[in-house]
């Protein structure tokens, strides 16, 4: 059930954006509470309920970054298309912030106020919403299983424009590299992403 703002927030931090297009840009990260995708691998668990985190609204939210030098915000979860996210898409872009969203396409986005980018991380678990294979700004397929390879491609040929492709081990499958360079170097049409921040002990 979608929720109305004001938001429920697991955390917010500024830090360096870790993976993808994006890597190592300075951004302010506001991660929603609740996910019913169900990731078996999922490094943010603790974001699943979406009850019980205090909620703020969009011009709280708007206080915290500006505080900090962000130029750059992150929406992440959980999945944070489980929430209306039109209003504080608004509210940060008013503001001048350039709005970056996280999400695995679950839910459909406010047509009116869709985010500057579109971050689409596609999980198997469950099938996202077909809007997004237009919308997107970048794939970004996390890889537990070789298998997840095959899937993967099935994923980029479904976008209907080309856009940056990246391939993204997953933390606790040792192998998932090996699997990702002999692939990247059959399949030249992919990057990798590494997940910077973990590798530089960041948030």
């Amino acid at each position: 059930m979608k929720v109305s703002p004001p938001y429920p927030i697991v955390e917010h931090f500024y830090t360096l954006q870790g993976e993808g297009y994006w890597a190592g840009q300075p951004a302010y990260f506001i991660r929603l509470g609740g996910c019913d995708v169900g990731c078996s691998w999922c490094d943010t668990r603790h974001s699943w309920p979406q009850e019980g985190w205090p909620t703020y609204t969009p011009a709280e939210i708007l206080t915290w970054i500006k505080a900090t030098p962000a130029q750059h915000v992150v929406l992440t979860g959980g999945e944070p298309t489980l929430h209306p996210l039109g209003a504080l898409v608004q509210t940060l872009q008013k503001a001048g912030y350039f709005v970056q969203i996280e999400t695995s396409g679950a839910y459909p986005l406010d047509p009116e106020n869709v985010p500057d980018w579109i971050t689409f991380s596609p999980k198997r678990f469950k099938p996202p919403h077909p809007s997004y294979y237009t919308l997107a700004d970048e794939l970004k397929v996390v890889i537990h299983a070789r298998s997840d390879l095959s899937w993967a491609e099935a994923q980029r040929k479904r976008l209907e424009r080309p856009i940056p492709a990246f391939l993204q081990p997953e933390a606790y499958q040792p192998q998932s590299i090996e699997w990702i360079l002999e692939h990247l170097r059959n399949h030249p049409h992919w990057r990798l992403s590494v997940q910077l921040h973990r590798y530089l002990g960041l948030p």
